[in-house]
């Protein structure tokens, strides 16, 4: 063999180092992920639990985050919280989120001719992530659902309508996702999800009628950005203030109406053209 063509230690022990780096990135940022998801300040060992990170390992990410600012130790405790620099993160993301400012107009007047409140969100894994929420003026119940907050992707009208608006192949590999990841809940799940995403294949909309939380009903649509990028909006609230022949033959006209607004304002396309097109 040429003296060239030999391996160099070096060179191998480099490889693994960044290999070890890049593992150690995905693990802090796995714990950042189930930090922000939860409900309550987090310790190491419900984070291993989570994770299945080792106790030791976990313990040393937390420290590290905690050292570079994102994470704060509650005094006298063993847990974790978030601080202001994670925020700081976030902002940034939503400064340069073009979409956020061109769509906030419409998303405004749809709140106010509706009465309920509404969002658009975008797919982070297999849930959906709110970037804007609207509440109209006038409403005396509103959803609680702020920006960052999270939607089930298989039960909630907003995620439902983001899966209509993807290709066929893209649907179908993230609804087994979904199914892997809801075990032995699917076959309950399954069925609603169909029929919505038939629904939304016709007519462009989706429904969910208190399926991701109890007396909560809404209906939404998704739309494909300049680049191909999916989005959906929704429009809900109590059950009492939107039934479904409501959504149906009221809030759902004027939903399309200001996603076609917001897909032309971008450069996009409804999920009316997309629809239309899957079934011609």
């Amino acid at each position: 063999m040429h003296p060239m063509s030999k391996p160099s230690p070096g060179r191998d022990k480099t490889k693994e180092k960044e290999g070890d780096e890049v593992t150690a990135l995905a693990r802090g940022l796995d714990v950042l992920r189930r930090i922000a998801a939860a409900d309550a300040p987090v310790s190491n060992r419900e984070l291993t639990d989570w994770t299945g990170i080792p106790k030791p390992t976990v313990s040393r990410i937390t420290a590290t985050l905690v050292g570079a600012g994102l994470l704060l130790r509650l005094p006298d405790s063993e847990r974790f919280v978030l601080t202001a620099s994670v925020l700081e993160l976030s902002n940034g993301f939503l400064r340069n989120f073009d979409i956020r400012a061109r769509a906030r107009p419409f998303l405004i007047a749809l709140a106010e001719q509706t009465g309920l409140s509404v969002h658009l969100a975008v797919r982070d894994r297999l849930e959906m992530v709110v970037i804007d929420a609207i509440r109209p003026r006038s409403a005396v119940l509103v959803s609680r659902m702020e920006v960052g907050g999270r939607m089930d992707l298989s039960r909630t009208a907003i995620g439902r309508a983001y899966l209509s608006v993807l290709s066929e192949a893209d649907r179908q590999a993230l609804i087994g996702s979904l199914q892997t990841a809801t075990g032995d809940d699917w076959p309950a799940i399954a069925g609603g999800l169909q029929r919505s995403l038939d629904d939304a294949r016709r007519q462009g909309f989706a429904i969910s009628l208190g399926e991701w939380h109890n007396g909560l009903n809404a209906v939404a649509a998704g739309f494909v950005g300049p680049s191909e990028e999916r989005y959906s909006v929704n429009c809900g609230g109590a059950a009492h203030q939107c039934p479904q022949e409501t959504l149906v033959s009221t809030v759902a006209p004027a939903l399309l109406e200001c996603v076609e607004h917001i897909a032309r304002e971008i450069g996009g396309t409804p999920a009316a053209a997309t629809s239309s097109r899957k079934t011609k």
